[in-house]
């Protein structure tokens, strides 16, 4: 049965709303107080509080600060008095699920406490899916699909395509999927195509024999024998060159590899999990990758979205990299200010969860107190870096300083830096993806190419 707790110092209105939620089937509690309502979260487990905000001693905002930090997923509905919109807005700034104004509304009362509940329900059954993957930390709705499809492809064989941003947890979503599978007690062997010289690519998959090259002073295994009847990882696929990519067809479709060097096959048996953060139908069209091997590795298609798509999930991950770096240095930084945590969850973190992790490990690193303050937070620029001279990121709004220069310039070089100035930066929101940076601009893939050879941004 769903259970609430009532929070007001009215003892009327405590009864009123106690006697309305029975009638509804809930199993309903009340406290005169926030003391008494966390004395109660100590000892009970609620679906759902609703507190009044102007209250004796502690009041409703400072409540809700006390049971969000017990428990962020808690849904929280404020009652506000019908002149004090001001509060209401304020706690839903700081975490209230919804607040209901005095007078009441019976029917707006249910269809309140309907929604939060079944938010509720959802938040327990994300927290129960998510306890099955201690290698991704997350309970948003859009990790709780990416966990539900890695439950349904993981027993199967079907070779799986993950494909996202550089720092999203491509190699984790993989390693999940070993684990769940029905040869988790065989191997898992990675490897990174991009780390990997392209005169050692074809040793390293396929093993070579003693004295098939300079260097080669015995006999060795490759991925594939080494992943035989496990799993092979092959992240960065799409730096494979045109030559490794046929020889690895042919693996794939015929399930055996002969070493470099050898002049015998031996049959494998390997279930391939590959990972990009390129647009591979993209590499196809430009030539880059084949399109037979590319339909081979794609049986199952994963996107991981970046975290920006994600940022639900941003609290939990500040929590699980605060502990880590904690325990790690030595220090007693346990927790991050409210203001921090704005400044995060404003921030669109290019580097994905990589780059977050990054954060928090310089923030400890460097605070001086027991809680990480704004001042405390390095938020990377490094995308900039990694631009040709005509993609540094800028403002649109940067472009004239005043209407004087704007004037001075003309409309055509004012627009025309507008039009670049937009173009570099859906570029740099799609990671360099030109279909992605087309479709965010809402323009064809055709055009858009165009312009970028207009402005020569590479």
């Amino acid at each position: 049965m769903t259970s609430i707790l009532v929070v007001d110092d009215e003892r009327s209105m405590r009864d009123f709303l106690k006697i309305l939620l029975t009638k509804e089937g809930y199993e309903v509690e009340t406290a005169a107080g926030g003391d008494e309502a966390l004395q109660l979260l100590e000892k009970h487990t609620f679906h759902l509080i609703i507190s009044d905000i102007k209250m004796d001693g502690m009041t409703g905002l400072e409540l809700l600060n006390n049971i969000k930090e017990r428990n962020p997923a808690m849904p929280v509905v404020m009652i506000t008095a019908f002149a004090s919109p001001d509060d209401a807005v304020f706690a839903m700034k700081n975490g209230a699920f919804d607040y209901i104004s005095k007078p009441f509304n019976v029917d707006e009362i249910k269809s309140v406490i309907i929604a939060a509940t079944s938010k509720s329900s959802e938040l327990a059954e994300a927290k129960s899916i998510s306890a099955n993957f201690p290698e991704i930390i997350g309970e948003s709705r859009e990790i709780i699909k990416i966990f539900e499809m890695i439950q349904r492809i993981a027993p199967t064989p079907a070779n799986v395509l993950i494909y996202g941003e550089s720092g999203t947890g491509k190699e984790l979503v993989a390693q999940a999927i070993h684990r769940l599978s029905k040869v988790t007690d065989q191997e898992f062997v990675p490897i990174t195509c991009s780390a990997i010289p392209e005169e050692l690519m074809e040793s390293e998959l396929f093993g070579h024999v003693k004295g098939s090259f300079t260097g080669a002073i015995s006999d060795k295994q490759g991925l594939f024998q080494l992943a035989d009847k496990g799993t092979a990882f092959l992240d960065e696929i799409g730096e494979l060159t045109p030559i490794i990519q046929t020889k690895l067809l042919r693996v794939l479709q015929e399930r055996e590899v002969k070493p470099v060097g050898g002049t015998k096959t031996q049959n494998v048996s390997v279930r391939i999990i590959a990972a990009t953060n390129k647009i591979l139908e993209e590499e196809i069209i430009a030539g880059r990758f084949r399109e037979d091997l590319y339909y081979r590795l794609a049986v199952v298609p994963l996107r991981v979205p970046p975290l920006r798509e994600r940022k639900g999930d941003v609290p939990l991950l500040v929590d699980y990299f605060l502990k880590k770096y904690s325990t790690l240095f030595g220090k007693e930084v346990q927790e991050i200010s409210s203001y921090a945590m704005e400044v995060l969850m404003k921030y669109d973190f290019p580097g994905n969860v990589r780059e977050l992790e990054n954060i928090i490990e310089r923030g400890v690193a460097l605070e001086a107190s027991n809680i990480i303050l704004p001042e405390s937070l390095t938020l990377s620029s490094f995308r900039n870096d990694k631009l040709s001279p005509g993609q540094q990121q800028i403002s649109p709004f940067q472009i004239v300083e005043n209407e004087d220069e704007l004037f001075e310039r003309g409309l055509e070089e004012v627009m025309a830096e507008t039009e670049k100035v937009f173009l570099n930066t859906a570029l740099i929101k799609s990671g360099n993806s030109k279909m992605q940076a087309a479709e965010l601009l809402r323009i064809s893939f055709r055009s858009f190419r165009y312009k970028v050879k207009k402005y020569e941004l590479g």
